[in-house]
Order: structure tokens, then sequence, then C-alpha cells
């Protein structure tokens, strides 16, 4: 759910008082922890964004160059909230996969505080700052200054050139692999249980239907 608000000011002033709240409890944790030298907080996609500015990296984002690169977000949704947090591209680019250093520490850290793990691809969602693992977010945080940050992008991004889009299967390989990782972080995770199927005669069937239409 974007937002036209131009500043974060703005924007959070736009929230429903508990959404701000909320929103803001994240924002502290996050600005708290920031490499205030590499970084710089705005507004970007209708979200409060955190970006690697052009006078520190001036190639800015590959998919639009005039576009600062993105480090982290935060956001209001229409049902839930949204923090969208580094780990797509891991500090170790060897290890480039949903598996990767960064990914596993981030994932089990998350699983250590007890708190349950509801996360997409980089976003984790949430509907009050209590349900995340607040002091994960902030190391997580520490631990990626800008020129690490910009280092670790600029290989992932050059790697990326060399061997063109990623096979289809690899894809699916790493969806999974995420699933499986998401899974295991859940702290209380729900059981399906099949429902007991009643065994039905197909005789007794026959004979109602012949039943019904005499």
């Amino acid at each position: 759910m974007q937002r036209k608000a131009t500043s974060v000011a703005e924007y959070l002033k736009s929230l429903p008082t508990d959404r701000r709240a909320e929103i803001e409890r994240v924002r502290e944790v996050v600005n708290r922890n920031l490499d205030r030298d590499g970084y710089e907080e705005g507004m970007s996609y209708g979200m409060i964004c955190w970006v690697v500015p052009h006078r520190v990296f001036p190639d800015g984002y590959h998919c639009k160059k005039e576009q600062a690169l993105p480090f982290l977000a935060l956001a209001s949704q229409k049902n839930y909230c949204s923090v969208y947090v580094p780990i797509v591209v891991p500090a170790n680019v060897a290890e480039q996969h949903a598996q990767g250093k960064l990914y596993r520490w981030f994932v089990e850290a998350w699983k250590r505080s007890g708190k349950k793990l509801d996360m997409g691809k980089c976003c984790v969602r949430f509907q009050r700052a209590d349900e995340l693992a607040l002091d994960v977010i902030g190391e997580l945080v520490a631990r990626l200054p800008a020129k690490k940050f910009v280092a670790s992008y600029v290989a992932a991004r050059d790697a990326q050139a060399q061997r063109g889009p990623k096979p289809r299967e690899e894809i699916r390989a790493e969806a999974a692999a995420r699933a499986a990782a998401r899974k295991g972080a859940e702290h209380a995770p729900k059981r399906v249980r099949k429902a007991a199927r009643k065994p039905t005669r197909k005789g007794s069937r026959r004979k109602k239907a012949r039943g019904a239409t005499r």
C-alpha cells in the first residue's frame, strides 16, 4: 500500500496512531544501529527507505541509475506492516543462495529469539513490533556498514551479469530452500491435520440414486 508522502515525517503523520507507534519502534532500532556516514533515510516507492546516496555510491541502483541504492525499507501495508531486510545480497558473494551465510545467520538468530518469523523473500511481516526480534534486526543493520553492503552488491551485480539469468530449476530450488528455512524458524509451527474421510459404499449410493429417480 503506497502512500504519496514526500518525507518521513509526512508519511508517519499519515498513519493511524496505532500503526505509527509500531512503525516508529522499528525505525528507532534501525536508526540506532545504522552507519550514519554511509546511509540516508528518506522516502522511496511510498515507503520509508534507507539508501546508499550517490555521494557514496555514484553508480546508483542498477535497475534505475538515477535512484540511490536501496538498503532497507519499512512500510505500513493494508493488513500488516513490513520491514524489508538486506539479506538477499549476502556479505559473502561466494555463498549467494537461499542458505547463504548471512541468510542462515538471520534465520537462526531469529529462531533463538523465540519469535515467529513471517517472511517472504526479503520482507518480514508483522502487526506489532513486539512480534519482531528487534535485536536481530538491529544486529543485521550493524553488520552491514555501507562500504561492506556496496561491495557485496557490486560483486553480486557483476556476477549476475556474467552468468546471465538463473535457470528456472535453480530459482525453484532456492525458493524451496527459503521455504524450508522459514518453516524451521517458526516458533510454534502449525500442524496440518488431514480430515478423516468417511468410507462410502458404492452400492448404497447407487440405491439412493435409483430411489430418487423413481
